[in-house]
């Protein structure tokens, strides 16, 4: 259970990493002055006219007496906001990638036959689980920012084959997962887990020093024993995602097959990584935050270009609103009743004066 302390440290630790969260605070603090100095200059105007404005009590509705708070808090998050959106980077669109990007996402994907079974996904009808994975695997690039990100491609079977090289395109990734049968391109036999993790692994060799995140996506059915892992000082991070069912085994090329945390438990304590029974469900944000990859944002409950849309939607409504529900039901029930009837007073003098005027110039008029 995420409680307001981790919460706290979350947002402080963002905004230590992030230029652009300390830009936003900084604009609230000032806009947060600058409200608070315009409400007090506001009252003190008000007062003068009080009893004018308000009736005899001299004083508002209950209810308006927030409208000063309404108001700060609103300018405040409208300053934070509009802030972050206008530092951060753009998203979406035809932007170019960073020629100098230099974080690597690697991934080693099972593609054997038996990820083609379906049997993956929280829903009914179930998915294969390589298209399973493929969300799974999505969820992390999610929180990446791409262009300065790399994606690599390892699929292996009875041994490795680079299928991505450092591309940029998301778009091609997830073609990968979807169902595309890739172990036509490999002789039959057992699944190579660790050999396959391995040749990963060799790609990453040339890299710097710890920015890449390692991703394994597998359902452990390797006939051979997991054997040494060999790894490079590029990896940072390491998770091994587990997909397939891991209790009813299916028949696919000769044998039954199932998910077996067993192995991917084991490769994963090689790697020094996390294992995530990924079958049902995506990978927590907690694990997410964690990974050195992720953008100083990743760990929030929702993204700081989400959280700054909310903040300039709320703010904006309350300084919008405030003025017209003042204008409505600012002022108390009695002085409004009593207003009411001194209008409905007032015409009626206004009606008798000029109908007792038309009965004296009617008695003067001329026979």
């Amino acid at each position: 259970m995420v409680t307001l302390g981790d919460m706290a440290g979350g947002w402080l630790g963002a905004m230590v990493r992030d230029p652009v969260l300390s830009w936003a605070m900084g604009a609230a603090g000032v806009a947060l002055v600058a409200a608070v100095l315009g409400e007090r200059l506001h009252a003190r105007r008000v007062a003068r006219v009080a009893r004018l404005a308000f009736g005899p009590s001299a004083g508002p509705a209950a209810w308006a007496r927030l409208a000063p708070l309404a108001r700060v808090l609103g300018v405040v998050l409208c300053a934070f906001g509009c802030t972050v959106l206008m530092r951060m980077q753009p998203q979406g669109g035809e932007g170019a990638p960073d020629p100098k990007a230099s974080r690597h996402v690697l991934i080693a994907l099972d593609v054997s036959p038996s990820m083609l079974i379906k049997d993956a996904g929280p829903d009914t009808p179930k998915v294969s689980r390589s298209q399973w994975a493929g969300k799974v695997v999505e969820g992390i690039l999610d929180r990446l920012d791409m262009k300065q990100t790399r994606i690599s491609l390892v699929g292996f079977y009875t041994k490795a084959l680079t299928v991505l090289d450092q591309t940029t395109d998301r778009n091609v990734v997830a073609n990968v997962f979807d169902g595309l049968e890739l172990y036509v391109a490999f002789e039959g036999g057992p699944t190579d887990l660790a050999g396959g993790v391995n040749a990963a692994l060799d790609a990453s060799r040339a890299w710097a020093r710890g920015s890449t995140t390692l991703v394994v996506v597998s359902d452990g059915d390797a006939s051979t024993n997991i054997g040494n892992i060999r790894m490079p000082p590029a990896i940072a991070d390491a998770i091994v995602i587990g997909v397939g069912d891991p209790f009813t085994p299916t028949l696919v090329s000769g044998h039954s097959s199932k998910q077996e945390p067993l192995n991917l438990k084991q490769l994963a304590a090689r790697l020094g990584g996390y294992y995530h029974q990924g079958n049902r469900l995506q990978l927590p944000s907690s694990v997410v935050g964690r990974l050195t990859m992720s953008t100083p944002d990743a760990g929030l409950g929702i993204g700081l270009r989400e959280a700054a849309l909310v903040c300039v939607g709320v703010g904006g409504g309350l300084v919008g609103l405030t003025g017209p529900a003042l204008l409505v039901l600012g002022l108390k029930r009695s002085v409004v009743r009593e207003r009411e009837g001194a209008r409905v007073r007032a015409k009626r003098v206004e009606s008798s004066g000029v109908s007792g005027r038309r009965e004296r110039e009617g008695v003067s008029a001329p026979v």
